[in-house]
């Protein structure tokens, strides 16, 4: 790294701020010494949860607002009443260039709403969009939509595929991720116009990526590509439902080992490897959905997290600053936006 980096914390975020903001800061900065805050919320809280901390303290500017977006608030609410709430000033922090990426575990509508507002989408794409990483059989896979953009069109889904590809250079290190269009079949007649039309407009993609087709939902969790395209509804609904699966086998197999002395036996022996599969199951290993498409990182915490999930969105947002995502979805979108021009211009001829 050759600069310095700072993230924008929104400190009154969540389910726990700004307590557990803070312990996540304090472990991201462990894990990136160079990293620097500016966090903004009430300084007086801040202050006494930063008190265990005084190294992280040594790093930390505040930045004092009284006002905070809640998770009732709807998005015009926030967009009208928490221009200076602690949400907005970090997002403003990106803007001004103070920070290089903002990460809030707060109201998720409200976050899109004034992230989108403030920032404005880059050239090139109509609509920004929410990814994250998933945990799968063979390792971690990027998924977007994952609720920004409840309908899409064609030209949407390739925008979210030319966003995501560059996600997953940067968050999985791979140079030329696999990307596929989630449908009900693999089969290239299958699926809406939309999603068919996208298809094609894929497989003629100069950009580094290698579209695999389609997947079906089982394709999620096996693994199957890098990354996993769809519009917003069905990928909230992909996510929640894998999350409530995750759940569901954790605490059943909770029940099997309790349920006789031989199960508690075998737990024993099993315990290395049931926690193994806990931490990749573990929600707060992978937390941290990334807003692409705007003039600025933003990302979503969840607001449940704890302070390790909290390290790992911050972990996530330092990964995307210093890699410079925005100017690789820049390059990549113009790339696209030059290839498309080229297809007009032949099919005019």
């Amino acid at each position: 790294m050759t600069r310095q980096l700072t993230i924008a914390l929104d400190a009154m975020g969540g389910d726990h701020a700004p307590g557990v903001i803070l312990d996540g800061a304090n472990i991201a900065r462990e894990r990136h010494p160079d990293l620097r805050f500016l966090i903004c919320g009430d300084q007086a809280r801040i202050d006494k949860a930063l008190a265990p901390y005084p190294r992280l303290r040594e790093q930390v500017t505040i930045r004092h607002t009284d006002e905070v977006v809640t998770a009732e608030d709807k998005p015009g609410q926030a967009l009208r009443r928490g221009r200076n709430s602690s949400m907005a000033l970090a997002i403003e922090a990106v803007r001004e260039g103070e920070a290089q990426v903002a990460v809030s575990a707060g109201n998720t509508g409200a976050l899109m709403a004034l992230a989108k507002f403030m920032l404005r989408t880059m050239p090139g794409i109509d609509r920004p969009a929410l990814a994250t990483l998933l945990p799968s059989s063979r390792g971690e896979s990027v998924m977007l939509d994952l609720g920004a953009n409840v309908e899409c069109d064609e030209r949407n889904l390739v925008e979210f595929a030319v966003m995501g590809a560059a996600f997953a250079r940067t968050a999985l290190g791979v140079p030329r991720p696999t990307v596929a269009l989630l449908n009900v079949g693999v089969e290239e007649l299958k699926g809406h116009d939309l999603v068919k039309g996208a298809g094609q407009t894929l497989k003629q993609s100069p950009l580094p990526l290698e579209f695999a087709g389609f997947i079906e939902g089982d394709g999620i969790a096996e693994g199957a590509v890098d990354v996993i395209v769809t519009d917003g509804f069905t990928g909230n609904v992909a996510l929640k439902t894998a999350e409530g699966t995750a759940r569901m086998i954790a605490g059943l197999m909770k029940n099997a080992f309790l349920s006789s002395w031989l199960a508690r036996l075998g737990y024993l022996f099993a315990r290395p490897g049931l926690r193994a599969l806990q931490d990749h199951l573990d929600p707060n290993n992978h937390n941290g959905a990334v807003f692409l498409g705007l003039n600025g990182l933003v990302v979503k915490s969840h607001g449940g997290a704890n302070a390790v999930g909290i390290a790992s969105a911050i972990g996530v947002a330092y990964d995307m600053a210093a890699d410079d995502l925005g100017a690789r979805i820049a390059a990549d979108m113009e790339t696209s936006a030059s290839q498309a021009g080229e297809t007009g211009e032949v099919a005019a001829s």
